[in-house]
């Protein structure tokens, strides 16, 4: 295991997220239960917030009755992963209980989805923050060793710099007061969202249409990704000073975040219909006051969840590369995958359609579908014709269904804007 990297001087517990298939040793979390709960508030309350109402208008009204079964299953999956814990308790991370359950590719398949999963959502963050500074700054230019460099470019750069420091951090007590940030940034932004409409001259007039079935597939891709937080839970669980508690932190988090997306879908889309942008912060118009206190909202929340996305990936990467503890090599790892983050994010800046490929491909197979056969074999349910093994394989068949369907329409949208 890895020892707290932090110093001699601190006193809190370090629990690493990804661990070798024989290092199992005991660590006991210290993160209280609010932490925890600020911590999963953060990871769920993700960039999901702003795309919702452009999912909702990509499939109708009737389309959120898909949002609130996809919020329902995602919940029943995250206990899937706390009963998975609770029966071994080697099981220290999401790999550990593709390991348990499938063996070495179980580990490598669960380490895959879900590195590439948080890889592709930290992405995403920066490209977030680069569409709302160069809507809020759109002349902006800077100069680098002779190189100008000017629009969203520059602002992926810069963002990317700024969140490094955030990322050198590895104790999750010190994180929940970041994430903390974070929660307060997204009731903060619905709040603003609803002055712009009732105050600002925007209005909820918009009546929107009841079902799209064009849109169908991107709408519940996007409604997937607002839920794909399942890699992070393992890492919450084992943090906890008192974990029989995490039950209780799921339900709290699934609640809260759920009607705070449902609120801004439902908002957004009375506001601007059929013509809400990929961000419902690029619809609002830059010289109210409302929408500056939106859009700065907007970029403090990326700032405040980057850390906590790509965490696990550091600890997969260190476990990896890092034979014992070294923390000048470790901020070199966390500072290459930063700036491999600002890479691809200039690379394929088009959130809308990367969201809704991490929904699609990703979210579904970590947060739907792999709960469920970890579980189904780890319980050995799977061997008997009960209601919840039925329950359990009716998820994985709709699960496949939706990572085929909505994976094509996403990589055919990417490729169509690439080529085009």
């Amino acid at each position: 295991m890895k020892a707290d990297l932090e110093g001699e001087g601190s006193t809190d517990v370090v629990v690493p997220l990804l661990v070798g298939k024989n290092d199992h040793s005991s660590i006991l979390g210290s993160t209280s239960f609010f932490k925890t709960c600020f911590n999963g508030l953060n990871a769920l309350s993700g960039v999901g917030i702003l795309s919702i109402p452009y999912a909702l208008s990509s499939g109708g009204w009737l389309s959120l009755i898909l949002f609130f079964l996809i919020a329902s299953c995602t919940f029943y999956t995250g206990l899937l992963i706390q009963r998975c814990m609770d029966m071994d308790p080697n099981i220290r991370s999401y790999p550990d209980i593709g390991y348990r359950a499938f063996g070495a590719k179980g580990r490598t398949l669960v380490s895959i989805s879900m590195n590439i999963e948080l890889y592709l959502v930290a992405t995403g963050f920066l490209i977030l923050e680069g569409d709302n500074l160069h809507n809020l700054l759109p002349n902006m230019d800077f100069e680098v060793f002779g190189l100008v460099i000017g629009g969203k470019p520059s602002f992926i750069i810069i963002v990317g710099l700024i969140m490094l420091p955030t990322v050198w951090l590895n104790n999750m007590s010190i994180l929940s007061y970041i994430s903390a940030t974070g929660v307060i940034a997204s009731f903060i932004l619905i709040g603003s969202i609803v002055w712009a409409g009732a105050f600002d001259g925007i209005g909820f007039q918009e009546k929107g249409t009841v079902l799209n079935f064009k849109g169908i597939t991107t709408a519940i891709s996007l409604y997937a990704f607002c839920y794909c937080a399942h890699p992070v839970f393992p890492t919450l669980y084992t943090s906890m000073r008192n974990r029989k508690k995490f039950s209780k932190v799921l339900l709290v988090c699934f609640l809260v975040c759920t009607m705070s997306y449902a609120s801004m879908a439902i908002l957004g889309y009375l506001m601007f219909g059929s013509k809400v942008q990929s961000q419902i912060t690029l619809n609002l118009p830059i010289n109210k006051i409302s929408s500056k206190v939106a859009i700065y909202t907007t970029l403090v929340n990326p700032l405040a969840k980057y850390a906590l996305m790509v965490t696990p990936i550091v600890s997969a990467l260190e476990n990896r590369f890092l034979p014992y503890p070294n923390r000048g090599l470790s901020l070199v790892i966390r500072t290459c995958l930063v700036l491999s983050t600002i890479v691809v994010a200039l690379a394929i800046p088009f959130f809308e359609y990367l969201m809704s490929l991490v929904g699609a491909f990703l979210s579904v197979t970590a947060s739907v579908i792999l709960p469920c056969l970890c579980f189904l074999k780890i319980s050995g349910i799977y061997h008997r014709f009960g209601f919840e093994s039925i329950f359990l394989w009716g998820i994985v068949l709709i699960g496949v269904f939706v990572l085929v369907v909505g994976t094509y329409t996403a990589v055919q949208e990417i490729v169509e804007h690439l080529v085009g």
